[in-house]
C-alpha cells in the first residue's frame, strides 16, 4: 500500500478479508465505475490499481459467481497478485490458483476446472484457449494489468478477442499508470480490449493526493573522455559512408550518423519495396542497411553504456561473423579497419565511463548527507547491469536483477532467484538494486529515497514506470544521467514531451466515457488497429536489453512478399479419380482465392539430396504424443466441428492463435512426432518459411528431409508447404539447386509442395484442407508416426557440426579425412587445414572451442 490512512478505516464487504484493506476513496471510486462497465483504470505508480481490480473481483465472484481472471505480462508479478489476492479476499488459497509456462498443461487444465480466482501471464492463456484447454465462457471478471501493451500480436488482444465471443457475462478491467503516448494510442488499447470507459486519477486529486509524496526529478550531465569520443567517431566515420552508399539508392536523404531510427525505419520500408520489385539494389541496401544499424547499436553502447559494455558487444559480432552462415554485413561489420580501430581503441581503454562514478556520488549523497537506506538504478544493458553492480559493491552492498533468459556470456535469473532477490531487498538486507526494464512494470518493489536512469529512455511510458518506484511513502529523488552530445540527449527530450502529452491526455480523458464510447462505436476502430500488425507493447517484455541490436541483422535474404502457388503429386494406395475445378469450390463458402489461383508447376530438373536430421528443440511445454498409429484426437465442443491439431512449437506463428478463432473450427496442441499441423488421418503438413528451406540447400540444417520423410512413411498424403514468397530470389541459391530440391520433394519422396505468400494466406489454405478433408470426404483427425532414430554416422555428424558451428557439410568432410569424433577432436590446426572446406578462420575457432578452459 501507499501509505497508512490517517483515519484507520478499513473496507468490508463479501469475500474481503476483514481489516485488510485500507478505505480509500479514490480507489472505491473506481471500482465502482469499474463494476458496471468494460473500464480502464488509470491510476499512478504504486497507488494500488491492483485493491481497485480486487474489489471488482470480490464483488462479481460474491455476485454472479464463475471464475475471475487476472492477466499480468511477467512471473513475478503474476505471483506477486496471487499473494496479494490471497491475503485480501476470503476464498481457501487452493482455489487462487497460478498459470505460468511452469505449471504442466494437463495441471492446468485441472486446476482451471477448480479455481475460482486464476492468476496468468498472457502467453500461457492463450496457448490454452488455442488448445481448446479451457473455456472462458464461465470468466465473470477479467482484468489486463500493465493494459498499455495491449497493441500488435500482443496476446492481450487475441485473449479479448475471445473472451467477450465466448464469455456468457463478461466484464473487463484494464489497469495501467501510463496507457499510451496520446489519444490515439489510448483509444486503440480500449478498442483491442473492449473497453467502453476511461476512469482516471491523478496525483493532482486531492483523494489520490493524500496518499501520495513529493518526487524530485533532475537530470545530471556527464562529459565523454577524449579517448571514448576517438572510439564513437571512428565507428560515425563508417556510419556516414555506409549512409552515402543508401543515399545513392534513393532511400535516404541524410548521411547524418545521428539520423533518427524513424528515418532508418522509413529507408528500410523504401529497401524493402525495391526488393519486392526484384531489384537487386534493395538486396544489396538491405544488408548495408543491417551494417549501419550494427554500427549504431555500437556507438550507442560506448556512448551511454559503457565501454566494457562495447568490448563485449565487439566480441559477440566477431563470434557472429565466424559461425556458419554468417550475414554479409557481420563480416564485413569486423573487417573494416575503422571498425577494427575502434576494437582496438576500446581494448586499449582502461578507465571508466563517467557515468560510473556519478552514480556512486549521487549514492554516497543519499545514503550519508541524506540518511537515505534503499535505492535503485535502472539500465537498458544487462552488460552494464553487471559490470556497474561490481563496481558499486567496492562502495556500497550493490545486487543486480535482470530478466529469466540467458543472453550472450550471462545468465538470467529463475523466478525463485527474482523473488528472493526482490525479499531480500525489502528486508534491506541491500542498499542498491541495479536492475534492467523487468522491475520497470508493476513489480512491488519497495519504496526508495533515490531512482537513478542510468540513461534516458525514449518512451514516456516506460520512464513514468521506473519513476513510479519513488515517492510512495515519503519525498523521492529521481535523477537522470545524460551524456552530453549524444543520444541520450534525444532519449531525454523524447520522453520528456511524450511524459507531457500523455499527461494533458489522461487529464482530457477524465470524464469522457460519453465520447470515447461514442468514437469506439462510429467507425473509427480502423484508425487505431495496428496498420502494420507491429505495435509497440510500451514495455520491455519479461526480459531485459541484451547488448545487440534490436533492429533486423539479417542479409538482404530476411524479407520477400510474393509467391506463386506450386503444386506437386504423388501415387498413393488411396488415389482417387481426379475431380473437376468445380468440385474444389468450398460449399460452406469459406474458400479464398489462394484456392482459385493456384497453378501447377512441375520441374524437370532432379537433385540427390543426403538426408540428415537436425536435433529437434524441445518445446516450452511439455505434452505426451499418443501413440503412434492408435491416438485419435478426441473432438470438444460441437460433433461436427473441424479439428486442426497444431504441433505447439508452431505457437510462434500467428497461424493456431487465427484458426482457433474461426467458426467451425476446433484447434488441439500436440508435441507432434510428424509434421507441424495434422489435418485428417491422410494429410499432414510439414511448414517452412523460406528462410528455413534456403537453409537446407545452404546447408545450415539438413532437418528437412529427414522430416519430410517421417511424414512420407506416416501419412498418405503427406504436404509440404513452403511460406513467404520470392524462393529463387532471397539468397544466393542457385535456381536449379531450388528445383532440385522441388523436384526431389515431390518425385523422391512423394510429397505435395505447397506454396503461401504469408501467414495469413497459410491459415486459409490450411482452413480449406482440413474443411474438405473432414466434411467433403467425411474423414477423422487421426495423429500418428514417430521420428525416425539417428544412426551412429548422423549422431556423429551431428557432434562435429556442432562444434563452432562448422555445419553438417564440413563435418562430414572432418569425419571423413580423420575417422573418427575423436580423431576431429584432437587435430591440431595445421591438420584441420588440410581439410577441404576448412580455412584458418575455421580451424582456429575448432581449436579454441575443443581446447578451451571452461568458464
Amino acid at each position: 500500500m501507499a501509505a497508512v490512512d490517517a483515519d484507520g478505516e478499513y473496507l468490508d464487504g463479501p469475500l474481503l478479508t476483514p481489516e485488510f484493506l485500507e478505505d480509500r476513496s479514490y480507489q472505491t471510486e473506481l471500482a465502482a465505475a469499474a463494476r458496471e462497465r468494460h473500464t480502464l483504470v488509470c491510476l499512478p505508480t504504486g497507488l494500488g490499481k491492483t485493491t481497485v481490480s480486487c474489489l471488482v473481483t470480490a464483488s462479481r465472484l460474491a455476485n454472479r459467481g464463475g471464475t475471475a481472471l487476472m492477466l499480468a505480462p511477467t512471473k513475478p508479478l503474476v505471483q506477486q497478485h496471487a499473494d496479494f489476492y490471497r491475503d485480501a479476499l476470503e476464498i481457501p488459497d487452493e482455489e487462487i490458483v497460478v498459470f505460468t509456462g511452469d505449471v504442466r498443461p494437463d495441471d492446468r487444465a485441472d486446476l482451471w476446472a477448480s479455481a475460482r480466482v486464476v492468476l496468468a501471464t498472457p502467453q500461457v492463456v492463450e496457448n490454452d484457449l488455442v488448445g481448446n484447454r479451457i473455456s472462458l465462457a464461465d470468466v465473470t471478471h477479467l482484468t489486463f494489468d500493465e493494459c498499455h501493451r495491449a497493441t500488435g500480436e500482443y496476446a492481450y488482444n487475441y485473449i479479448a478477442d475471445r473472451y467477450h465471443a465466448d464469455a456468457e457475462d463478461p466484464l473487463v478491467t484494464g489497469m495501467s499508470a501510463s496507457p499510451g503516448g496520446d489519444k490515439e494510442e489510448i483509444l486503440r488499447v480500449c478498442d483491442n480490449l473492449g473497453l467502453e470507459e476511461v476512469e482516471v486519477r491523478t496525483e493532482e486529486d486531492a483523494d489520490v493526493a493524500a496518499h501520495t509524496y513529493r518526487t524530485d526529478v533532475d537530470w545530471e550531465r556527464v562529459d565523454l573522455p577524449e579517448d571514448v569520443l576517438a572510439i564513437r567517431d571512428a565507428l560515425n566515420e563508417v556510419i556516414t559512408e555506409r549512409l552515402e552508399q543508401l543515399q545513392e539508392l534513393g532511400v535516404v536523404n541524410s548521411t547524418d550518423p545521428n539520423m533518427s531510427q524513424k528515418q532508418l525505419n522509413a529507408a528500410r520500408g523504401r529497401l524493402q519495396r525495391l526488393m519486392n520489385d526484384d531489384d537487386s539494389a534493395g538486396y544489396q541496401g538491405m544488408s548495408v542497411h543491417a551494417e549501419v544499424m550494427k554500427l549504431r547499436r555500437a556507438t550507442e553502447l560506448v556512448e551511454t553504456q559503457s565501454v566494457e559494455s562495447l568490448r563485449r558487444y565487439f566480441e559477440r559480432q566477431r563470434e557472429q561473423a565466424r559461425s556458419s552462415g554468417a550475414s554479409k554485413a557481420s563480416q564485413r561489420f569486423v573487417s573494416e579497419p575503422r571498425v577494427k580501430k575502434a576494437m582496438r581503441l576500446a581494448t586499449e581503454f582502461d578507465d571508466l565511463h563517467p557515468k560510473f562514478r556519478k552514480t556512486r556520488i549521487l549514492l554516497a549523497e543519499t545514503f550519508g548527507l541524506e540518511d537515505g537506506s534503499r535505492a535503485i538504478v535502472f539500465t537498458e544493458s544487462r552488460d552494464t547491469a553487471e559490470t556497474l553492480t561490481d563496481f558499486l559493491n567496492e562502495s556500497f552492498d550493490a545486487r543486480r536483477f535482470v530478466g529469466q533468459g540467458d543472453k550472450d556470456g550471462s545468465d538470467g535469473m529463475t523466478q525463485a532467484e527474482q523473488k528472493e532477490r526482490l525479499d531480500a531487498f525489502r528486508a534491506g538486507e541491500f542498499e542498491v538494486l541495479v536492475s534492467t526494464s523487468v522491475a520497470e512494470e508493476g513489480l512491488d518493489v519497495p519504496d526508495v529515497d533515490l531512482v537513478v536512469f542510468y540513461e534516458p529512455v525514449p518512451k514516456g511510458i516506460r520512464s513514468i514506470q521506473r519513476k513510479g518506484r519513488t515517492g510512495r511513502a515519503s519525498e523521492g529523488r529521481v535523477v537522470v544521467l545524460i551524456a552530453e552530445d549524444t543520444r541520450d540527449e534525444a532519449f531525454f527530450w523524447m520522453s520528456r514531451n511524450e511524459e507531457k502529452r500523455m499527461q494533458e491526455e489522461l487529464r482530457k480523458l477524465k470524464g469522457m466515457a460519453g465520447e470515447l464510447e461514442a468514437e469506439l462505436e462510429q467507425g473509427s476502430l480502423d484508425d487505431y488497429a495496428d496498420a502494420d500488425g507491429e505495435g509497440d507493447s510500451g514495455g520491455s517484455g519479461d526480459d531485459d536489453a541484451d547488448g545487440t541490436a534490436t533492429p533486423a541483422d539479417a542479409d538482404a535474404a530476411d524479407a520477400a512478399d510474393a509467391g506463386a502457388a506450386d503444386t506437386g503429386t504423388s501415387e498413393s494406395a488411396e488415389t482417387q479419380g481426379q475431380a473437376g475445378l468445380g468440385s474444389f469450390a468450398d460449399e460452406s463458402d469459406t474458400a479464398t482465392e489462394h484456392d482459385a489461383a493456384a497453378e501447377s508447376d512441375t520441374s524437370a530438373e532432379s537433385g540427390e539430396t543426403t538426408q540428415t536430421q537436425a536435433e529437434t528443440e524441445a518445446p516450452a511445454e511439455s505434452t505426451e504424443t499418443p501413440a503412434p498409429d492408435e491416438a485419435t484426437v478426441e473432438r470438444a465442443g460441437t460433433d461436427d466441428a473441424v479439428e486442426v491439431v497444431v504441433d505447439q512449437r508452431e505457437l510462434d506463428a500467428t497461424i493456431a492463435r487465427e484458426l482457433s478463432t474461426r467458426e467451425g473450427i476446433e484447434t488441439r496442441l500436440e508435441t507432434l512426432a510428424v509434421g507441424d499441423y495434422v489435418l485428417s488421418d491422410r494429410v499432414v503438413v510439414e511448414r517452412k518459411t523460406t528462410g528455413d528451406f534456403l537453409d537446407t540447400l545452404l546447408g545450415e540444417d539438413r532437418s528437412m528431409f529427414e522430416q519430410v520423410g517421417d511424414a512420407v512413411r506416416s501419412y498418405a498424403r503427406p504436404v509440404v508447404l513452403v511460406e513467404g514468397g520470392d524462393l529463387y530470389g532471397r539468397r544466393n541459391v542457385h535456381p536449379n539447386a531450388i528445383r532440385g530440391a522441388l523436384a526431389s520433394l515431390a518425385v523422391d519422396f512423394g510429397a505435395s509442395v505447397l506454396f503461401t505468400d504469408d501467414e495469413d494466406a497459410t491459415t486459409e489454405l490450411l482452413e480449406t484442407i482440413a474443411r474438405r478433408e473432414q466434411e467433403t470426404s467425411d474423414r477423422e483427425v487421426r495423429v500418428h508416426g514417430e521420428k525416425s532414430s539417428k544412426t551412429l554416422a548422423e549422431q556423429q555428424e551431428y557432434v562435429v557440426s556442432s562444434v563452432a558451428e562448422v555445419g553438417p557439410v564440413t563435418a562430414r568432410a572432418l569425419l571423413e579425412a580423420f575417422g573418427s569424433v575423436e580423431a576431429v577432436m584432437t587435430a591440431d590446426e595445421a591438420q584441420l587445414r588440410e581439410v577441404e572446406g576448412v580455412g584458418p578462420v575455421t580451424a582456429e575457432r575448432i581449436r579454441e572451442v575443443v581446447g578451451s578452459d571452461y568458464r
